[in-house]
């Protein structure tokens, strides 16, 4: 996914840190702090995977983690090359 606005994604979940009854005052600070310097944990405040794929027939979440990185020279306008992303099918030309 592409972060677009990663302020108002940040305020998002700043907001809902701070919605949050449950969390004890030092969790609350530590979690404002991780997601005012990350993006992925901003997202991981605002989005619960095992609820992106409950609805899935046939599968289940095991595990799930965040990441995220800062692309400087994506061009969504560029062909999309498969061996740039190592898809391509290593069996392509041998044999």
């Amino acid at each position: 996914m592409e972060v677009t606005d990663p302020e108002l994604l940040t305020g998002a979940a700043l907001t809902r840190i701070d919605g949050d009854p449950s969390l004890p005052e030092e969790e609350r600070r530590q979690s404002q702090e991780t997601v005012r310097e990350d993006p992925a944990e901003a997202l991981a405040q605002l989005v619960d995977p095992f609820d992106l794929v409950a609805a899935v027939p046939g599968a289940e979440l095991a595990q799930a983690s965040w990441s995220s990185e800062e692309l400087t020279d994506y061009d969504p306008d560029a062909e999309w090359e498969a061996a740039e992303w190592d898809l391509a099918d290593d069996s392509e030309g041998a044999g």
